[in-house]
């Protein structure tokens, strides 16, 4: 019932901000989620042995976020990251085994939250409250429908070393839900589209989303954790909510925008 009702939450509020906000409004939003994504995503890499400059890198983040919200050019934050994260292993180290994992490590971020969350409010800002809606509903369905497709018909596991809980049977869920979700809902929120091409975008968005969810459940694991944090009761933390977009957002974000 808890992980019912924060859910529900989550959703509407969610919501409500993808509506009721302006462009300006939703990148500060898109910045704070970052934040707490990031001290996760430190927790996790610090865990796992790296060494990172948490100002410097997230600091990179936030701005590759608004870089790409705000439709800025990307090389800049891109580059002055990069020769500032190397020249602070230079400084601040002698030579190591290590050191291309920490520098890795802080300038992954950038990729990794920074990108995905800037996407989502350039999606906003391009194509409007309904592209992000689409989006959402698409990740939601395919997330639930693998949940209880996995209760009631898992058998065979799809990741069991990764991921034990996840099944064959719930993907198929997810690939069959999500993808009519997102062409019955695509034809009132992005109608310029046509059915057939919803149909792949959401075959595409479920295979993305489970590829974040196992990326990040990869990260949990090599970490020994269960959870990223435990900030929301009955989810974990921020990066166990949002896993699945980070690497669907912008992906979607791309084919609007060059092949929509």
């Amino acid at each position: 019932m808890r992980r019912l009702l924060s859910g529900l939450v989550i959703i509407a509020l969610t919501v409500g901000v993808v509506i009721y906000l302006s462009a300006w409004q939703l990148l500060v939003v898109a910045e704070t989620v970052l934040v707490l994504a990031f001290i996760e995503y430190a927790r996790l890499a610090e865990a796992l042995g790296a060494r990172i400059p948490r100002l410097v890198s997230g600091a990179a983040a936030l701005v590759t976020c608004a870089a790409l919200a705000l439709s800025l050019p990307l090389e800049l934050p891109l580059l002055a990251a990069t020769i500032s994260v190397g020249a602070l292993a230079v400084g601040s180290r002698t030579p190591a085994a290590g050191v291309l994992g920490d520098v890795g490590a802080t300038c992954f971020p950038m990729l990794y939250l920074g990108l995905p969350l800037g996407a989502m409010v350039a999606l906003h800002a391009a194509f409007g409250a309904e592209a992000v809606l689409l989006l959402l509903a698409t990740i939601i369905a395919s997330d639930t429908a693998q949940y209880y497709a996995g209760r009631l018909f898992g058998r065979r596991r799809l990741s069991p070393v990764i991921s034990p809980k996840k099944t064959v049977e719930g993907a198929l869920g997810g690939f069959l839900v999500a993808p009519a979700v997102a062409a019955v809902l695509g034809r009132w929120w992005l109608p310029e589209l046509a059915p057939g091409r919803l149909l792949l975008i959401g075959l595409a968005l479920v295979g993305l989303g489970i590829a974040g969810d196992l990326f990040e459940s990869l990260l949990k694991r090599s970490a020994g954790v269960k959870d990223s944090s435990a900030l929301i009761p009955g989810h974990g933390g921020v990066l166990d909510r949002i896993d699945a977009l980070l690497f669907a957002a912008p992906a979607f974000y791309l084919f609007l925008k060059y092949g929509g």
